[in-house]
């Protein structure tokens, strides 16, 4: 009877912890039964709004979400007056505009262009490099090269301002790239046009969530400017400029990139979510490892990331303050965030 009783508590103990493991489980994975919020799609900093926007027109009408990312970051890469995605974009040391781009799709697809140089929509050229290569990545030459050969338009990228701007740094430049160099183009007189305001953005990083409940991501930009020839940051690679897991969320990041790609950003967020973090504590999580690893570098530069869960809810998180982004969904259009940040 002692054992017959022993077996019966040992095994009502079993089934509670399977039990308890199981809502675990429920809490770590959401499934799209228990989405709150879509279509929705979110963007880095404030020029984000005009991007959401085209994107919100394939969303709105129950499209993919990968088109939607695609569409929607065209904005700012055909945007002249964005210095740090795209056309006119700030140059490397030597006067060439270089492009860098990935995008993501909800079965784990990918594709990415590095120091793409005369075209001006390199997501674009990401893409093909997804549904029409066997590769992730080509870079430079190569990605010219293809994108020429699936009909893309050879185009100067640098603008008569952009031009103006790299002459002007060359008088006292070291022919050495700056790190935070956005920050340090404008004086203490002038703190609106520091990143995150209208006068002076960086890369662009976008998830969105369609009607179905599926997420594609895009990250696009021109990169550092006045970097050495042939730099690459974190915006085209898989994991660190973006992650898309389709049954967790996705995340981007924006900033100086090398700090990003040490720490795998980008999956790093998507895989604290997974563990049960939100979206911001995913952010927050990911800023003070950079922090940690590297506390008086991180003191002058900035970092931000940027997620989406499945439920639909989102949430950011910086190194400095300034760091903005842009939400869209079926209440609100033009929804502008601050950022927390650490400093």
């Amino acid at each position: 009877m002692l054992n017959r009783r022993k077996f019966l508590k040992a095994s009502a103990l079993s089934t509670a912890l399977l039990a308890i493991d199981k809502k675990s489980i429920a809490h770590t994975l959401p499934t799209a039964t228990n989405v709150i919020n879509k279509p929705i799609v979110i963007s880095t900093w404030d020029f984000g709004v005009a991007a959401n926007a085209d994107a919100w027109k394939i969303l709105s009408k129950n499209g993919r979400a990968l088109d939607a990312v695609e569409q929607g970051v065209w904005v700012p890469e055909a945007d002249e007056s964005n210095q740090s995605v795209g056309y006119g974009g700030l140059p490397d040391r030597d006067g060439k505009v270089t492009l860098d781009a990935c995008i993501m799709d909800e079965q784990g697809n990918c594709g990415a262009v590095l120091a793409l140089e005369h075209i001006l929509h390199p997501i674009s050229v990401a893409r093909k490099v997804m549904e029409k290569t066997p590769h992730v990545m080509l870079a430079g030459d190569g990605a010219l090269q293809f994108a020429l050969e699936q009909g893309f338009k050879k185009i100067n990228l640098l603008t008569p301002s952009s031009e103006k701007a790299w002459k002007e740094w060359l008088k006292t430049a070291k022919y050495e790239p700056v790190m935070n160099i956005e920050n340090k183009l404008y004086d203490k007189a002038a703190p609106n046009k520091l990143p995150g305001n209208k006068y002076n953005h960086d890369t662009i990083g976008m998830i969105a969530m369609d009607a179905q409940g599926n997420f594609s991501g895009a990250c696009t930009t021109s990169g550092m400017a006045y970097k050495l020839h042939g730099r690459i940051g974190d915006s085209p690679i898989i994991g660190a400029g973006l992650y898309i897991d389709n049954e967790i969320g996705g995340a981007t990041s924006t900033g100086v990139g090398e700090e990003v790609v040490r720490n795998v950003g980008s999956f790093l967020v998507v895989e604290l979510m997974r563990q049960g973090y939100s979206p911001e504590e995913a952010c927050k999580e990911a800023v003070m490892r950079i922090i940690k690893k590297k506390p008086e570098t991180a003191k002058n530069i900035q970092v931000g990331f940027l997620a989406m869960n499945k439920k639909g809810e989102y949430g950011a998180y910086a190194i400095q303050q300034g760091f903005s982004y842009a939400v869209c969904d079926s209440k609100k259009q033009d929804l502008v965030v601050k950022g927390k940040s650490y400093y």
